[in-house]
């Protein structure tokens, strides 16, 4: 298989994708922009090192990224030079797995979606299957088993050098605080062949409840299996406690595994709640549960923090890419409502922002001038002594700094962009 690694065309695909997904730099400080001229420059010395062997991945480098509740999960960041090797990688090992995957993984494949796993969840559940198992592998990333997943590989990859890379880039050491940490099990979440090695080892779960004849789902780690009794219910989710373990060696997170009901169960961001019509009994619709509320208005709240040392122009792209990352995830629920609010909200802090950008007294005068306040007004209100949130909240910025003014800045709503990915 490695002669198709290193293949010339596929090497220049790795290389554009690696590019089109940009990303940080490692450990070298390297970044996407500069692969091009590193691979022009080395490419034919990197492609005898794998070859031969003498190939040595740099470490990863360790990034902490905040999750509710105050915890942060670890990224680990490759270099790009690593980047490319294991996208060149992937390409290939996915040819020998992608169509032997079940049709319930829905986690990082092409022609699959989370948007597929959450209505295939809701049919399940108005099909009558409403005791769900709903079971939590522990830090999945941390504690993949090495050997387990490298003998998946040999299974159907007989290519020695292939596997001493991958092995090569699961023993490299992590940079953590300043400190080089060993690794001896985990994949790191952050690298492009993770994903992949990631379905590879729990397509053995997939095809441990296929066999059972059992309606489920999977979007990487996250899965979930529907019955139609407590008991049954209990029963799985036993045989599939012991499978996890004895079979693939991963824990299981018991304070966040149990038994649900539609009511109390929440698949990948989404809830469900009864809909209320006459005539129907026992249907439910999806909305967005509040923890991913929370998580859009923390993101959009430090966007749009006064001090944050950035244009109008700046903050419109950082709010676009929020917008069009969220909403692709969510969009399946009612959410117009809520999204109006969002808005308005978003609009008030913008003009907190621009409030606070004029901070002199005389250029807030003068600017409220341009913008239509009557002499008289503008210098009560620029000597005001409310607060900004205040000041941002009441007519004199509603009125002139509007939502025609901001869209010729390029401001554009939430709610605009959900019209545009909605379906």
């Amino acid at each position: 298989m490695i002669e198709r690694v290193i293949a010339a065309r596929n090497l220049t695909n790795a290389s554009n994708k690696v590019v089109q997904n940009k990303g940080s730099a490692g450990i070298d400080g390297m970044t996407v922009d500069k692969l091009k001229a590193f691979i022009d420059a080395h490419r034919s010395e990197v492609v005898s090192q794998l070859i031969s062997k003498s190939y040595t991945p740099q470490a990863i480098k360790g990034v902490a990224i905040p999750k509710s509740k105050g915890k942060t999960r670890l990224l680990g960041v490759p270099t790009v030079v690593d980047r490319w090797l294991q996208q060149a990688v992937s390409q290939q090992l996915a040819i020998h797995f992608e169509l032997d995957f079940e049709e319930e993984s829905y986690g990082f494949r092409p022609k699959k979606n989370l948007q597929q796993a959450v209505l295939k969840s809701q049919g399940y559940i108005n099909d009558g299957y409403q005791d769900i198992v709903d079971i939590d592998i522990k830090s999945f990333f941390d504690e993949v088993q090495h050997y387990k997943l490298l003998q998946l590989i040999y299974n159907k990859v007989k290519c020695q050098t292939t596997l001493w890379l991958i092995r090569k880039w699961l023993r490299a050491p992590i940079l953590k605080n300043g400190r080089l940490h060993k690794r001896r099990k985990g994949l790191p979440q952050g690298s492009p062949l993770s994903p992949l090695l990631s379905n590879i080892l729990l397509d053995q779960l997939d095809k441990y409840l296929k066999s059972r004849g059992l309606k489920f789902i999977r979007y990487a780690d996250d899965f979930s299996i529907y019955t139609q009794s407590t008991a049954e219910a209990r029963k799985i989710g036993n045989e599939v406690y012991l499978f996890l373990k004895e079979k693939l060696d991963l824990p299981i997170n018991r304070e966040k595994s149990g038994i649900r009901r539609p009511s109390t169960f929440k698949v990948l961001g989404h809830k469900f709640t009864p809909v209320y019509r006459k005539g129907v009994k026992g249907k439910y619709q999806i909305v967005v549960s509040e923890e991913a509320w929370k998580a859009l208005k923390q993101k959009l709240k430090y966007t749009t923090k006064k001090t944050l040392p950035l244009s109008l122009t700046e903050r419109f792209q950082r709010l676009k890419l929020i917008y069009q990352g969220w909403l692709n995830n969510f969009r399946l629920g009612n959410i117009h409502t809520k999204l109006k609010k969002v808005d308005e909200w978003i609009r008030n802090r913008i003009r907190y922002c621009i409030w606070h950008d004029w901070k002199k007294l005389e250029r807030k005068r003068k600017n409220l001038i341009r913008l239509g306040v009557d002499q008289g007004q503008a210098y009560a209100w620029s000597r005001t002594r409310m607060g900004g949130w205040a000041v941002a909240q009441s007519p004199i910025l509603r009125t002139t700094i509007t939502v025609e003014r901001l869209k010729r800045r390029g401001y554009r709503s939430m709610l605009e962009y959900y019209h545009e990915v909605k379906f």
